[in-house]
C-alpha cells in the first residue's frame, strides 16, 4: 500500500483505533484496580572501622570496608539475617519467601547499604526493613570478631530508619493506563491492516481496477430506505440517488451510439447487488428523456420487475416464447407511454433453454426494431448461465456491482464468464455505495433540498405509480397494465426516427450538467 492509502485508511477506520485504545485502557484499568498494592520501605546502614586515629590506618580501613560492603550486601538475603527478623516480628513465612521481599543496594564509591523491604501493608514493610538492618549489623559484628577475642573492628550503624510509605510503588496507575492505550493502538492498527488484507469485497474504484479495466458508468449511493423504496426516480425524483441514475442513463446513451441494436443486458455477479432496481430505474429515466423503452424481465429464476412495478406477472416472456400469446398482447404499459414492460411470465422448468433459444434471439431482434432501447434484466452470472447466453446474443452486458456485497474473486469470475462467450462488459454501475464513501468522489455544490410544496411519497412501500397510497392529492394517470386496442402500437422502425439519427432530447443531458461531478472513469475509453 502507498502512504496515501495508509492515510486514507486511518481516516476511514479511525473509530476502530479509538475503540481499541479505549478497550486497552479499560482492560489495564481493571487489572490495576484488582492488583494488590505493594509498598516499599527503606533503611540505611553505614559501615566503618572502630578505634583508629592514625591517618594511614584510616585510609587502609576505608579501603577494607569498601571492599567488604559488597559481601555484606549479599548477606542481607541469607537465612542467618532473615531468621531473626522472622522470629522478632512473628512472621508466618520462611526465610526464602522473605528474601524475595528484601533487597540490598550499595551505592557506588560509598560504604552505605540500603535495605529495601516490600509488603502489602505499609507498616509491615517499615518494620521488616529496620529489623533486617539490625540483624545484619549483629551478624557482621559476630563474624568479624577477632579469634583472639575482643570487639569486631567493623561496625555497622543504622543511620536512617525506615518510614512508613504513604503510597504504593505498584501498580503504577498512570504507566499502566498509558501502556494499555499504546497496546490497544498497536492492536487496532494490526487488526485494521489484517482486515483490509483479508477483506476482498469491492468497495471502491481501486478495487474494481484490480479486477477489470471496464469503465465505471455510474455510482449510486445506498441508504437505509432503499429496499423499501426501489423506484427511486419516481418516489424521490430530485434525490442524489435519482441524479446518479440519470448520469448512468447519459453514459449508457454514449455507450450505445456505435451499435445497431440498443439492447442492454443488465446483470451482476451474485444476487443482492441491485441489478433489478437499477434496470427498472434506468428504464424509467430513459423513458422520461423521451426514448421509447421496453424493459424485459428475463430473470426466470427469481423475477422481481413485475413485483416492484405493480404489474401482472402471469403473462410475459415465457408465454411469448412458448407461443401461447402474441408479443403485443404480453407487453404492458407503465407510467408514460414511452415505457413498456415485458414481465417474466410463469417461471419455467428450463430457463436456460428458453433464453438461449432461437425464439429468444428473434424476440430481441423484433423488440430492437420497435423500440429505441431494450433493457433486459437477467439472473446473476455465477449461479446460472442465463445472463451469459443473453449477453452473447446482445453483444455484451452492463455489470451492476454491489459495493460491500460482491468479492473480487466473484467479480473476476463473472467477468471471465462473459469473456468465455465473447461478450464484452460495456460498463459497470457501482451500486450500494455508502454515502460517506461516495462523498469523496463528488463536489458538494449542488445538494438536494426537499421542497415543502413537493408531493412526497406516502403509504405502502415498494409501489409504483398507479398504486393505492403512493401520492397524496390528485392521482397521476394510471398505467395501463395490459396493452389493448386503445394502446398505440409501436411505430415501425422505418417511420420512427432513430436515436442515432438525431440529437438526444435536451432533458437527457441538461439535468446532468448540475449533477455533482464524480471522480470515476466514465466513457473516454469508449468514445
Amino acid at each position: 500500500m502507498e502512504p496515501s492509502n495508509y492515510i486514507a485508511l486511518l481516516r476511514k477506520r479511525w473509530p476502530w483505533f479509538v475503540a481499541f485504545v479505549v478497550a486497552g485502557v479499560m482492560v489495564f484499568a481493571v487489572i490495576t484496580f484488582f492488583t494488590t498494592p505493594i509498598y516499599q520501605a527503606r533503611s540505611q546502614v553505614f559501615v566503618s572501622l572502630r578505634g583508629s586515629d592514625n591517618t594511614a590506618e584510616l585510609v587502609q580501613g576505608g579501603n577494607y570496608t569498601a571492599k567488604q560492603v559488597a559481601s555484606y550486601k549479599e548477606l542481607v538475603s541469607s537465612p542467618r539475617v532473615l531468621d531473626p527478623v522472622i522470629e522478632e516480628l512473628g512472621l508466618d513465612e520462611s526465610a526464602a519467601s522473605l528474601a524475595a521481599k528484601v533487597q540490598a543496594e550499595a551505592p557506588k564509591d560509598t560504604v552505605l547499604i540500603n535495605i529495601v523491604a516490600s509488603g502489602d501493608v505499609p507498616t509491615d514493610a517499615a518494620k521488616i526493613a529496620d529489623a533486617t538492618a539490625l540483624s545484619l549489623a549483629g551478624l557482621v559484628s559476630e563474624i568479624e570478631k577477632p579469634q583472639s577475642g575482643g570487639e569486631s573492628p567493623v561496625e555497622l550503624s543504622v543511620v536512617r530508619e525506615a518510614t512508613v510509605p504513604s503510597s504504593p510503588v505498584l501498580p503504577n496507575t498512570r504507566l499502566n493506563l498509558l501502556l494499555g492505550g499504546l497496546i490497544g493502538l498497536v492492536a487496532g492498527v494490526g487488526v485494521v491492516l489484517l482486515r483490509e488484507r483479508l477483506d476482498t469485497r469491492i468497495r471502491s474504484h481501486e478495487d474494481l481496477r484490480m479486477v477489470t479495466d471496464a469503465s465505471v458508468i455510474g455510482v449510486v449511493t445506498f441508504d437505509d430506505d432503499a429496499p423499501a423504496h426501489p423506484l427511486i426516480v419516481e418516489e424521490s425524483p430530485q434525490s442524489p440517488r435519482a441524479e446518479a441514475l440519470r448520469r448512468v442513463r447519459t453514459n449508457v446513451q454514449f455507450l450505445t451510439l456505435d451499435t445497431d441494436r440498443r439492447i442492454l443486458v443488465m446483470t451482476s455477479a451474485i444476487p443482492g447487488e441491485g441489478k433489478s432496481t437499477t434496470s427498472i430505474n434506468l428504464a424509467i429515466t430513459m423513458a422520461d428523456a423521451g426514448s421509447r423503452v421496453v424493459l424485459v424481465d428475463a430473470d426466470l429464476r427469481r423475477p422481481s420487475v413485475s413485483k416492484y412495478m405493480g404489474l401482472e406477472a402471469s403473462i410475459g416472456l415465457t408465454t411469448v416464447l412458448i407461443g401461447r400469446i402474441d408479443l403485443a398482447d404480453a407487453i404492458q404499459t407503465w407510467g408514460n407511454k414511452n415505457l413498456h414492460v415485458l414481465p417474466s411470465g410463469v417461471v419455467p422448468p428450463n430457463p436456460s433453454e428458453l433464453l438461449g433459444s432461437t425464439h429468444m434471439k428473434e424476440l430481441l431482434t423484433q423488440l430492437a426494431t420497435e423500440y429505441d432501447v431494450v433493457i433486459v434484466d437477467t439472473a446473476p452470472l455465477l449461479p446460472v448461465t442465463d445472463a451469459a447466453l443473453l449477453a452473447r446474443i446482445a453483444g455484451g452486458a452492463v455489470l451492476v456491482v454491489g459495493a460491500g456485497v460482491v468479492h473480487r474473486p466473484q467479480l473476476a469470475e463473472a467477468v471471465g464468464a462473459l469473456q468465455t462467450v465473447e461478450a464484452p462488459v460495456h460498463g459497470i454501475v457501482l451500486n450500494r455505495m455508502p454515502v460517506a464513501e461516495r462523498a469523496s468522489y463528488k463536489y458538494r455544490y449542488y445538494e438536494y433540498q426537499p421542497d415543502p410544496t413537493e408531493r412526497q411519497p406516502v403509504g405502502e412501500s415498494g409501489s409504483g405509480p398507479g398504486q393505492k397510497g403512493i401520492w397524496p392529492g390528485p392521482k397521476p394517470e394510471l398505467p395501463k397494465h395490459r396493452r389493448g386496442d386503445d394502446a398505440p402500437d409501436p411505430e415501425p422502425a422505418a417511420s420512427r426516427p432513430s436515436m442515432r439519427d438525431h440529437e438526444a432530447p435536451a432533458s437527457a443531458f441538461s439535468d446532468e450538467r448540475t449533477f455533482e461531478q464524480s471522480g470515476e472513469s466514465t466513457l473516454e475509453q469508449k468514445v
